[in-house]
């Protein structure tokens, strides 16, 4: 066991307190309780509390032990050695909010070039740096929407397609508040044309997700244009490592693009810390949540980063700030900036290609099992993709278990009416012995099925 501070250390502090002892501090606590009265287990070396920690974590099942075929929202991706790398050294183990600029320049640039690189990649023109994750910065777009209308637009249009997590979220942001969300409770078979049936001169925003909750990708520009002739705000929540293929958000009439930055070389990490993406057009900067960090010259002449803009933060804006979030997410932020220059938009273009062909293969061969069956097979997808299952999705997955195979997402979870249903995701993790693997063990369904 390590004690920093020494004897005299201790003597001076107890001075300087004005205490006898290190009990004395503990007379406020009954005596019943007390230590040693805790019940707790003998102390440990540290060379068995090791072991004891690695022996209680290999009860956990991960995607280095098995092969992982579930998404809807946190995906299993390669985060290169470099981003690790980076992250551990101690200049940006912090993520307090850089407050003073001439002494934070290294993580300034590190915002800065991350914000860049976000407006690069969703076709928008200025970048947030960043909030907690998809969910949020969803929430913070409607929270942007009703604060550019000043209230005066109080409707929200959320498609049904959009992340189950994301939706709740928005309800748990507006409840008590004059904001309804509409849409959202809809039949998910629909395309997004269905969504204007709820857009009219009420609507501040309508939110779509692209890829959507199910994988499908499809050409959002006419719903877009309807939006804005409405007079509404369009906000697409992206999975950024698409966009490595797909058309940009900006280039089809986007107004707001959030998104999970998770894909971007943050690992899995049992659900966080992740990231959220946060993009806009200059002209609603004003209405934005978060920081802006901007690129300026000394009087020296050098290159230098600053807060260009915190208007919106509770210490400058108190009670007419768009949102009371503060902190962005420096760590995760950094972890995406470092992924994004390693690759390049070459090397994203590569890893987004090796996901989109992976998942094709896999669910061409998932359909031609008897009894499996894609949902909406007509309908264009990426990396994730949707089928209908002979027998229960649990069922599925506690076979696929005993086999090293994390199964899918269970879609009935969130969509009742989608019983069977079961959530594909393929990355660029995935090997074809494994893809092939999961389709044999599917298909010991597909014979009992075809037998019955």
């Amino acid at each position: 066991m390590f004690f920093p501070h020494t004897p005299h250390d201790r003597e001076e502090m107890l001075r300087a307190t004005g205490v006898n002892s290190i009990e004395d501090f503990f007379t406020v606590v009954p005596a019943a309780q007390r230590f040693p009265r805790l019940n707790l287990p003998q102390a440990m070396s540290e060379m068995d509390a090791a072991q004891e920690l690695r022996h209680i974590a290999e009860a956990n099942e991960t995607t280095r032990e098995f092969a992982c075929f579930l998404g809807a929202g946190a995906y299993n991706h390669y985060t290169p050695a470099v981003v690790d790398s980076i992250l551990r050294r101690g200049e940006f183990y912090t993520a307090y909010t850089p407050y003073q600029p001439e002494v934070s320049q290294g993580t300034l640039q590190a915002i800065f070039e991350y914000q860049s690189m976000i407006c690069a990649l969703t076709g928008m023109e200025v970048s947030n740096a960043s909030h907690y994750d998809g969910a949020t910065a969803v929430a913070e777009a409607i929270s942007m929407a009703y604060a550019q209308f000043r209230g005066k637009r109080t409707k929200m249009v959320l498609s049904p397609a959009l992340h189950p997590h994301y939706r709740t979220t928005a309800h748990t942001y507006t409840q008590g508040s004059e904001v309804t969300i509409n849409g959202d409770d809809s039949a998910p078979a629909a395309g997004p044309e269905a969504l204007l049936s709820y857009v009219d001169e009420h609507t501040a925003l309508v939110m779509v997700q692209y890829p959507d909750f199910f994988g499908r990708v499809y050409d959002l520009s006419a719903l877009a244009e309807a939006t804005h002739e409405a007079g509404a705000l369009f906000g697409v929540a992206v999975n950024p490592l698409a966009l490595g293929l797909l058309t940009p958000p900006g280039e089809f009439g986007a107004d707001i693009v959030v998104g999970e930055g998770q894909p971007l070389g943050i690992p899995l990490s049992f659900g966080g810390p992740y990231l959220g993406i946060f993009a806009t057009r200059k002209e609603y900067v004003r209405k934005m949540a978060g920081r802006l960090v901007g690129q300026t010259v000394d009087t020296r002449g050098q290159r230098g980063f600053v807060l260009t803009l915190t208007a919106r933060e509770q210490h400058i804006r108190r009670e007419r700030a768009t949102s009371n979030i503060c902190s962005n997410q420096g760590l995760m932020m950094l972890a995406v900036t470092v992924y994004l220059s390693a690759l390049g938009k070459h090397g994203l273009k590569q890893v987004a290609t090796l996901n989109y062909h992976k998942a094709h293969y896999a669910a061409s061969r998932i359909a031609a099992l008897p009894g499996f069956s894609l949902w909406q097979p007509k309908t264009p997808f990426f990396n994730e993709f949707t089928v209908q299952c002979p027998v229960s999705v649990a069922e599925i997955n506690a076979h696929l278990l005993e086999h090293g195979i994390l199964g899918g997402y269970d879609v009935a979870q969130d969509y009742p009416a989608l019983q069977n249903h079961m959530l594909l995701a393929v990355t660029e993790m995935n090997r074809r012995e494994e893809i092939d693997l999961l389709v044999d063990v599917l298909a010991e369904f597909a014979q009992e099925d075809s037998h019955e």
